[in-house]
């Protein structure tokens, strides 16, 4: 499978959109790698680019941004409210797909050294690139910014990683660049309602996991607390993998906490987002709504979608769009200006240039194109469509019965089994295209060259494998539709008695596609030459659809005693 890195290189310009749009032309330039989010900001005068693909080609991607970046932008007359000490501040390099942190962390050194040996750009690395613990915090290797780059690097202890060690014209001119592998990190800011900076930065520091320094007397304005080594006793903020700072955005007239979160598994966005609100609300402020940065992975979102339902005793197990939607009016991502999820939800921006599916088709187009002289979508894929329809109304049985006035105490039960219907009607959704790909691989394989002995066993080989899997997809879809066969039975058992027709029916199409699939088991096994392999496959088949019947006869039976 190929292997995918994310990179997000932060240039210190935001205003100029003829600077910013030459930078990024460099990186559309390069094959394999999609430029996904441009974001500048005016009063941080700072730009946010994000870009994916393979990782040789997005190492050569930054690489010419960065460069042309070192051409565009003379760090000698920059300003602006985000911390900054180079035309392209940080390159962040971040795993996405079936690659490690430790091969990451190696393509960083890469592409660091590469910058500093050609660009002549001194470099850091930071974060899991760090070469020594204290270089591990960018804001350590960032410290006093730009204005203080001249003295350190010429020092032993902030000598830089790569590149030039000594203040040229050059390096005046760029400034230094801090190259990392990290983790996905979440830029996010949160808007309120108050325009001073110094409230802002208190909220900041009440969350951010390093705090504030700790002072004597009333903790304000008293002496500051120093440990043995004479360092800054901190207080620890609330949220852990969170970085913050306040500020004031003239665009929107508005003071904001900017916050980078590195780890969104242990501290999700709206978690950060809640406690941000606490703090704000305890200082007399409110937060007003959120702004994001860059892109955001999808979970996330759903993530906050499920968290803020569940707030409202509603059912989680709804369709990621009715999710998405109710994460972003609940983090209030549309104060500032749209959100668009297909713009900003990374796995959506990738889909954005894939082929085509039959899920995309709207009902009529499906049937034509069922219909029409094309061999696929076939049996296959409509029994695992018929699957996906049952699986979804034993998963509206749960929803109606989660929203079911005087219920109000079971609803916690009903969105369970509502997530659990979901799960089924997804994954068959996603084997009605998986099933005609399988045809398609069969047919590619009978195309192959057959001119050669040679020729001839690679074509044959393949045409076995492409078959074993065209037997395995419709197996699949037999165990996901017999499995969701159990939600319909819950249903017509516990659920909304108004409805126990429409699980009655979920269970008939899951049956549907049992039986539909099997057809289709039994028709590709017939053609697998390893026949132990094929009567195992058939057992298994066999033993579904029997299983099956059993267990749709025991939901009709509850149907018809409620009818």
């Amino acid at each position: 499978m190929k292997k995918l890195i994310e990179c997000v290189p932060n240039f210190s310009e935001g205003r100029d959109m003829n600077v910013i749009n030459q930078i990024t032309a460099e990186i559309e330039k390069i094959d394999g790698v999609k430029l996904v989010d441009v974001d500048p900001g005016a009063a941080t005068n700072r730009t946010v680019v994000t870009m994916v693909g393979t990782p040789d080609e997005v190492l050569e991607a930054a690489f010419q941004s960065i460069k042309k970046a070192q051409e565009l932008i003379d760090m000698r007359g920059h300003s602006g409210a985000h911390p900054r000490f180079g035309a392209t501040d940080v390159c962040p390099l971040v795993p996405v797909a079936n690659i490690s942190m430790e091969e990451t962390v190696e393509f960083a050194h890469k592409l660091a050294k590469r910058i500093g040996d050609e660009l002549e750009i001194p470099i850091y690395c930071y974060e899991n690139a760090a070469k020594t613990d204290v270089r591990k915090n960018l804001a350590n290797c960032r410290a006093g910014e730009y204005e203080a780059v001249a003295d350190r690097i010429i020092t032993e202890e902030w000598r830089p990683d790569y590149g030039p060690s000594e203040f040229t014209e050059k390096v005046a001119k760029s400034g230094v660049t801090a190259v990392s592998a990290r983790n996905f990190l979440v830029a996010i800011n949160y808007n309120l309602n108050t325009t001073s900076t110094r409230r802002a930065n208190a909220i900041a520091f009440d969350v951010r996991e390093r705090g504030r320094t700790k002072r004597d007397g009333d903790g304000i304005t008293g002496k500051i607390v120093k440990d043995e080594n004479g360092k800054p006793v901190m207080i620890p903020g609330t949220l852990k993998h969170t970085k913050a700072i306040g500020w004031f955005i003239d665009e929107f007239g508005i003071a904001q906490i900017s916050m980078n979160m590195t780890n969104i598994e242990e501290t999700p966005i709206h978690k950060a987002f809640d406690e941000v609100s606490a703090k704000a609300m305890s200082r007399g402020m409110r937060v007003t709504g959120s702004e994001l940065v860059g892109v955001v992975p999808l979970k996330a979102m759903l993530d906050a979608g499920r968290h803020y339902l569940k707030l409202q005793n509603r059912s989680t197990g709804i369709a990621d769009s009715e999710l998405i939607k109710i994460a972003i009016k609940s983090l209030g991502l549309d104060e500032l200006y749209a959100f668009e999820p297909k713009k900003k939800i990374i796995e959506y921006i990738l889909e954005a240039d894939a082929p085509k599916q039959l899920i995309d088709m709207n009902l009529t187009d499906f049937v034509h194109e069922t219909a029409s002289e094309s061999p696929a979508p076939g049996g296959g894929s409509i029994s695992a469509y018929m699957g996906a329809m049952g699986a979804a109304l034993a998963t509206m049985v749960a929803n109606l019965s989660s929203h079911k006035r005087g219920w109000d105490d079971r609803c916690e039960e009903f969105s369970d089994v509502a997530e659990q219907g979901k799960f089924y009607h997804d994954s068959l959704l996603k084997l009605v295209d998986e099933d005609t790909n399988a045809f398609n691989k069969i047919m590619d394989a009978f195309g192959l060259a057959k001119k050669t002995d040679a020729d001839k066993a690679i074509r044959s080989q393949a045409i076995q494998d492409a078959t074993k899997y065209a037997t395995e997809v419709p197996l699949k879809v037999m165990r996901l539709c017999f499995e969701s066969m159990d939600v319909s039975k819950v249903m017509a058992e516990t659920g909304n008695p108004n409805s126990v027709t429409d699980a009655g029916v979920g269970a008939l199409a899951a049956m549907a596609g049992v039986r539909g699939a099997h057809l289709n088991v039994r028709i590709n096994a017939k053609d697998l030459k390893d026949r132990a392999v094929a009567d195992v496959l058939l057992s298994e088949a066999k033993d579904i659809e029997n299983r099956a019947l059993f267990l749709e006869n025991e939901i009709i039976a509850i149907v018809e005693t409620k009818l």
